[in-house]
């Protein structure tokens, strides 16, 4: 009997750990098993938004991946989304350490630095020294004098056009408005055109187009150790060689811009160098601003000519829905004028083809990486501390549990909604929400909503012969911004008085 007994008490002992193990199981998040060394690695396409949203619909809205051997929460609807970015965001608020480390993908930015003090102050600088109302205000010629730029190239083009030839010419569409919102970005920053800066053999876009993938927030290096050391195709040879590039074209503008304040000390804060010069010499900051710090502070990625892209794609698909906004411009501003800012806020319909075009084609689909600085339960899930959280920006706003036929282009569905894209309505957030939201929302809104104004009210447009709205190609690449994989082009023509277009370029 003490034999049996004593049988019973390992057995006893196992039985208990056990049902330990499964309570505790009971509170992970699900999800799909993973692999040795690669985790669910093998599941992700190159389009990872839409792998992470097909698995989502196996294992819901919020599940656990292994990207390689680290775990990472994914979230794809916009419940989930809130409890990160709202009820626990100060949980949250932090970014995952930067492992494979370069100047590029550089702590010191404000979207991938560490939540603290060096953070807030970025934060304050750029909210209230760049992107407040007064200094938007002062940037107003400047956005003025790129918009003229785009409408000149465009109306070259347009102008063959519009002598009937046979054979009309079609604007790089993809182009333009890339070099609109990126010139606009790189002046605000540090005083120079970025298709004007020439580093050596390629201007300052080309090298950066060449570096974008890293820039994704999806990097394979940080997740499996082993591919830090293994450069099969020599992007981190190249990703270095481009960083130096770069360190030394930014070392000169800092240069240029000291040699300009010694030379006028009663000069006025033009950008955002000037700004953090002006704070480098401040012995009271309780953070001393750095040259390290300047260089890498003024090398950003604008987003909103991706945007601007897209919401030219589906309006040429939807042909009525270019007309509206056409007519609504024709009633606020009319046809013998050009859109002002001061028109902007009168543009419903417009607006309304923004927000849409954010929610099909979020700039960055995936948010930015966020990092649980303590344990917390979401959803009655354990989320331990230094998690990964990825959210599905692309997945929430086609989820069709929230949305009414969520991958069509309905501008019309805001018309009795109130939901907006600046991170109050967690179904719709392209920015991001809570503290880590994009601090130039409003910047890249102006840019979006002025460039296709200006398109749209100065010239009509179609696709070039052989192109039809049915069969126009839609595809996408997965970067810091989710591009078009083919440039787009259309057909202008003046829309305007040809005098009233060639009086404002």
């Amino acid at each position: 009997m003490e034999i049996l007994e004593a049988a019973w008490i390992p057995l006893l002992i196992v039985l208990l750990i056990a049902v330990r193990n499964l309570r505790k199981m009971s509170k992970m998040v699900p999800g799909p098993t993973p692999l040795p060394i690669i985790g669910n690695l093998h599941l992700i396409s190159s389009l990872p938004h839409r792998s992470l949203a097909t698995l989502a619909h196996k294992y819901g809205p919020i599940m656990t991946l292994y990207f390689g051997s680290k775990p990472a929460i994914v979230l794809s609807s916009s419940e989930m989304a809130q409890q990160v970015l709202k009820t626990h965001d100060s949980i949250f608020a932090n970014r995952p350490v930067i492992e494979d480390h370069n100047y590029i993908l550089s702590p010191y930015k404000i979207a991938s630095a560490q939540y603290g003090p060096y953070w807030k102050l970025l934060r304050r600088i750029f909210i209230q020294e760049i992107l407040s109302p007064k200094r938007m205000d002062s940037f107003k010629s400047l956005r003025a004098q790129e918009m003229s730029a785009m409408m000149q190239s465009i109306l070259e083009t347009a102008l063959i056009n519009a002598k009937g030839g046979v054979n009309s010419l079609a604007t790089d569409l993809s182009k333009e408005v890339t070099y609109l919102t990126s010139n606009i970005l790189s002046r605000i920053t540090f005083g120079k055109k970025c298709y004007e800066s020439h580093l050596g053999e390629k201007t300052f876009k080309e090298y950066l187009d060449e570096v974008l993938p890293a820039l994704s927030g999806f990097n394979y290096r940080d997740f499996i150790p082993l591919l830090r050391w293994l450069d099969w195709h020599g992007l981190k040879k190249r990703e270095a060689e481009i960083t130096k590039i770069f360190n030394g074209y930014f070392e000169r503008i800092v240069d240029e811009h000291v040699e300009r304040r010694k030379k006028s000390s009663n000069l006025d804060c033009e950008d955002l160098v000037d700004v953090l010069l002006c704070m480098s010499e401040d012995e009271s900051m309780e953070i001393k601003i750095t040259r390290d710090h300047i260089r890498t502070v003024i090398f950003d990625i604008d987003t909103s000519g991706s945007t601007l892209e897209w919401a030219m794609c589906e309006l040429l698909r939807n042909p009525s829905a270019m007309e509206r906004a056409q007519l609504e411009l024709d009633a606020v501003v009319g046809r013998n004028s050009m859109v002002q800012e001061s028109d902007l806020p009168h543009l419903q319909y417009l607006q309304s083809v923004v927000k849409e075009t954010l929610r099909l084609y979020p700039p960055g689909p995936l948010l930015l990486p966020h990092q649980s600085m303590k344990h917390c339960t979401i959803a009655g899930y354990e989320i331990p501390q230094n998690t990964r959280v990825i959210i599905n920006a692309w997945a929430i706003g086609r989820d069709p549990t929230a949305w009414e036929e969520p991958d069509f282009f309905k501008p019309e569905r805001f018309f009795q909604s109130k939901i907006d894209v600046k991170g109050q309505d967690f179904e719709l957030i392209p920015f991001g929400s809570g503290r880590r939201i994009c601090p130039g929302i409003n910047l890249a809104l102006c840019m979006i909503q002025l460039g296709l104004a200006h398109l749209l009210h100065c010239f009509n447009w179609s696709l070039p012969g052989g192109v039809t709205a049915d069969n126009l190609d839609m595809s996408e690449t997965f970067g810091n911004t989710m591009t078009r994989e083919l440039h787009l082009h259309a057909i202008p023509v003046p829309r305007l008085p040809l005098d009233i277009l060639q009086s404002q370029v």
